[in-house]
């Protein structure tokens, strides 16, 4: 424990993943797959299917649910074309998020690394989000999406820090794997299942670690 408050003293960079640790997409993007899958005729997604697809990009979710299927190129070059707007209203900013990213707002870097694309832009702005950011890194941006640490370091190449001076919030396996790869703090948002350097059940709590 003193190990870690010494590394949350020290702390100048805050990364946030997106989905299910700033906004509640679960509805969105079930609503988006589901579109897709219905426009070639497949059935909605199962639960199991979902579990696997929520944390990937929207390439690897469609070459994960039309494996083997012959519509696969189309869906990908589909996907890439739909507009985003009808999901929009399906998305919720995660409760208390907007009052804390306030406070850490000039006391840390807030920067978001996600496997979100294209639609991340839309998004920030959509929720209201986008003014607490200075930086952000979408699966678009990066050659090798996560669990791969690549959005990780173009975080701390961008504000020229090392893995010690920030943390990464996320909610995955997929993003635990990324913060150990990245040598990163890594915060579990409402997932107690994960390794985690700490644990959030409510962003507030968050701002309660750093005045520690």
């Amino acid at each position: 424990m003193a190990q870690l408050r010494e590394r949350l003293r020290h702390l100048t960079v805050i990364i946030y993943d997106c989905d299910g640790v700033l906004i509640d997409s679960t509805r969105a993007n079930q609503a988006f797959y589901n579109h897709i899958l219905a426009r070639f005729g497949l059935p909605p997604l199962s639960p199991e299917q979902w579990e696997v697809v929520k944390p990937l990009t929207a390439a690897a979710a469609l070459d994960h649910l039309f494996r083997g299927h012959p519509a696969r190129e189309a869906a990908q070059a589909y996907q890439r074309t739909v507009d985003n707007t009808p999901f929009l209203p399906l998305l919720r900013p995660e409760p208390h998020l907007k009052e804390v990213l306030a406070q850490l707002q000039g006391r840390c870097h807030l920067a978001i690394a996600t496997n979100r694309g294209k639609s991340l832009p839309v998004v920030l702005e959509r929720l209201g989000l986008a003014p607490f950011f200075e930086f952000t890194v979408t699966s678009l941006e990066v050659r090798h999406p996560k669990p791969h640490p690549e959005c990780l370091e173009r975080v701390l190449a961008h504000f020229r820090v090392p893995p010690t001076a920030a943390c990464y919030l996320g909610d995955s396996p997929v993003d635990q794997e990324t913060a150990a790869r990245a040598g990163v703090l890594f915060g579990a948002y409402r997932a107690p299942e994960l390794a985690a350097d700490f644990h959030l059940a409510d962003h507030r709590e968050l701002v309660a670690l750093l005045e520690v």
